[in-house]
């Protein structure tokens, strides 16, 4: 299958790429800048910027899926103010969908946010909400995904963390109470690689078939008694079967919920430093960052008070969808290399 990659030189798209690389797929990562490209494999670049049609729908020829990566950070103030949110990712995801629809491209893979909702609170919300409806509304196979904060290495919520949490005493909105449930970057684009392929690979997936085999064994079938329209209805079963994802959207989560103030006390502990929340009331804060709107270059704003205000975790965690349990999850924690011991003489 070849697989263009949209926004495959940044954070999530590098992982992506490998990964589909590496179960054997031609992949092509399209980048405004593909210079900045750092992959461990061989994977084709091109350039182009989803806000710019002309620039990216020849690079759509010959596509067989396309996933559209292409986002804009929340955790910080976007150059342009908040309709960069609704440039890059509503008009960039209908550039890209018009781009796949013209070259008949058989799967679009949309990488969203938990939460998208197209009346959401925050412009970076709104605009994914709205952008989901624009591959909803297309006539082409769509698999959204919309992960929580992700972590890992090059990622950026650990590094922005320990910006806004200082160590020793760190003064956070609302006591850093605001709750996440961040899931490893290597672990998400396994699950996504899945949504391209149709498959299910996670490590409870073989699992999951054996019971699902042993069901239907112990349960039997009578092919002569069944009745009629039987047929046509397990024919539809079966094709449902062999590409679960398709018109489905998951909300991803890892294996655990974690509070700002969580998170901060982690990345601090991974540098041996300890971490004192002084809690500032929402409402001081909001002033505050509402004031630097009007701040040219200031690196947060109001939006970025108001994602503060809800929390970015799951109802249903959807990662059973690719063979994934919680237990298979790699920690925040973990992932940092913090014993229990060193955390609680933090």
């Amino acid at each position: 299958m070849h697989v263009l990659v949209t926004g495959g030189t940044g954070f999530v798209g590098t992982y992506l790429c490998e990964e589909l690389l590496s179960r054997g797929h031609d992949v092509t990562a399209l980048a405004r800048d593909p210079r900045d490209a750092d992959f461990d494999a061989d994977v084709a670049t091109v350039r182009g910027d989803v806000t710019d049609y002309d620039s990216i729908e020849p690079h759509f020829e010959g596509v067989d899926c396309v996933v559209q990566l292409v986002a804009l950070s929340p955790l910080f103030k976007p150059d342009g103010g908040d309709d960069a949110h609704f440039d890059v990712h509503l008009a960039g995801t209908e550039n890209a969908v018009e781009a796949a629809e013209t070259h008949d491209v058989d799967r679009f893979v949309q990488l969203s946010a938990l939460g998208a909702d197209p009346d959401g609170p925050t412009a970076y919300i709104r605009s994914k909400g709205q952008a989901e409806g624009t591959v909803k509304r297309s006539a082409l196979d769509w698999v959204i995904y919309r992960p929580s904060v992700v972590f890992g290495d090059g990622g950026e919520f650990v590094p922005f963390t320990r910006k806004l949490a200082t160590p020793y005493l760190t003064p956070l909105p609302g006591g850093g109470k605001t709750r996440f449930q961040p899931v490893f970057v290597e672990e998400l684009v396994r699950m996504v690689a899945d949504g391209v392929e149709g498959s299910v690979t996670g490590p409870s997936a073989d699992a999951d078939e054996t019971a699902d085999e042993e069901a239907d064994e112990a349960e039997g079938t009578d092919d002569d008694a069944a009745e009629e329209g039987t047929d046509d209805e397990a024919e539809e079963e079966a094709d449902d079967a062999d590409d679960p994802h398709v018109g489905r959207t998951y909300d991803i989560g890892g294996p655990e919920v974690l509070t700002l103030a969580d998170v901060a006390k982690l990345a601090w502990a991974a540098k041996r430093k300890p971490v004192s929340v002084l809690p500032v009331p929402m409402s001081l804060a909001g002033i505050g960052l509402s004031l630097l709107d009007a701040v040219p270059g200031a690196p947060m704003g109001s939006d970025q008070y108001r994602s503060l205000k809800f929390d970015n975790t799951t109802a249903n965690n959807d990662i059973d969808a690719f063979g994934w349990d919680a237990s298979d999850l790699t920690t925040l924690q973990s992932y940092l290399g913090v014993t229990d011991a060193e955390l609680s003489e933090r």
